[in-house]
């Protein structure tokens, strides 16, 4: 029989040696709204500042017009005037422009004679997405510009009847700003939580080993179950008092929308920590010194945050990759968190991530405490 008494004791130690220590309370309570802020203000991929270099060699009231239309977006910031390639080429080469808009002569000539008018636009392609994303603004510039010079050409010869245009209506769901902020700070909350969980439970068990208490605690009357009870309980509070903290922080500096129930947050956040405390439980046991175990939850960590579709599209993956995402606990928490967030939804529609979250963290931890039993004895 479990004695709860016995496992109540072990909490009470751990909570009492967890708070005994000044460091150990900055990394369970300050680090984490630290990392929070940091990450709030840094995970943002919407781009809003675009250093833009003009070169215009053809200085036409239709060149300028263009030029107008780019400069006048909330995007392109011009801050360079050139009249070469060489000096186009030393501004992308020092980084300090990040497109250069170039109109040959000749431009303003061609729209005239109702031909074809080229634009040239030479962008620093060295961060890919943020490349592709400064083309969609410019296509988007560049297509308005042709559509209302057609619509300009065809009043003046009296044809705008037969300017035909579609009235597109766009209506993002779940975040109506798409604002990538709100995207990616649940995702955060999830990181933080997976990595203080491990890094709190496995560095916990093996500093015991370390300062020799672990051989007092073998000869006590306590069970192993018992001590891994006592010695996990603790961390799966603080694990909830961070979420909470953070989630607080999230939405109340961030102005991130919590549409979901903040009882199936925690909830959800339960079950994973199955999974989560196990993995630290498992890599304590493989380890002898703190250093050692703080190694193996980094080599742990970085894979799983990387196939967990925090960052990149688990859709993008090869598809042999996309098989190994199944088998990664993260990977379902941040559907079940993002969702809370953003869509609002309930248990009706999360139990298929909670499911096989609850079944993985019961394997887990069941093989965790055996192993942990089998080092004990």
């Amino acid at each position: 029989m479990i004695s709860f008494e016995r496992a109540r004791a072990i909490l009470v130690k751990e909570f009492k040696q967890v708070f005994r220590d000044p460091r150990m309370k900055t990394i369970i309570f300050i680090t984490p709204l630290v990392q929070i802020i940091l990450f709030g203000y840094a995970a943002n991929k919407d781009i809003n500042y675009v250093p833009t270099a003009i070169l215009d060699r053809d200085n036409t009231v239709e060149s300028r017009e263009l030029l107008r239309r780019f400069t006048f977006s909330k995007y392109f910031v011009p801050e360079h005037y050139i009249n070469s390639e060489k000096e186009q080429n030393d501004l992308l080469d020092r980084g300090k422009a990040s497109v250069v808009i170039h109109i040959d002569r000749g431009f303003g000539r061609d729209l005239q004679g109702n031909k074809d008018a080229q634009l040239q636009l030479s962008f620093d392609g060295t961060d890919s997405n943020t490349a592709m994303i400064v083309m969609g603004y410019a296509d988007t510039v560049v297509g308005e510009y042709g559509y209302d010079l057609m619509k300009e050409r065809a009043a003046a010869t009296g044809r705008i009847s037969s300017v035909p245009s579609v009235d597109l209506r766009d209506r993002p769901w779940f975040n109506g700003n798409l604002v990538s902020r709100d995207y990616y700070l649940p995702g955060v909350i999830c990181t933080i939580v997976t990595m203080m969980s491990l890094l709190l439970s496995a560095m916990a068990i093996v500093k015991e080993k370390e300062i020799g208490t672990m051989e007092q605690l073998i000869v006590s009357p306590l069970k192993p179950l018992e001590l891994i009870l006592g010695k996990l309980l603790p961390f799966a509070i603080l694990a909830l008092i961070q979420i909470t903290l953070i989630t607080i922080l999230g939405v109340f500096w961030f102005h991130v929308p919590l549409r979901g129930n903040l009882l199936l947050l925690l909830f959800s956040t339960c079950i994973y920590l199955f999974t989560s405390l196990g993995i630290g439980l498992f890599i304590s046991t493989i380890s002898s010194t703190q250093q050692e175990a703080m190694m193996s939850v980094f080599l742990f960590f970085m894979p799983t945050v990387l196939l967990s579709g925090f960052a990149y599209p688990i859709a993008n993956m090869p598809q042999v990759v996309q098989w190994f995402t199944f088998f990664n606990p993260l990977r379902y928490f941040m559907v079940v968190i993002r969702s809370i967030f953003l869509k609002g939804v309930g248990l009706e529609v999360l139990w298929a991530q909670l499911l096989p979250l609850l079944v993985m963290g019961i394997v887990v931890i069941a093989f965790s405490a055996l192993r942990f039993r089998k080092s004990l004895g």
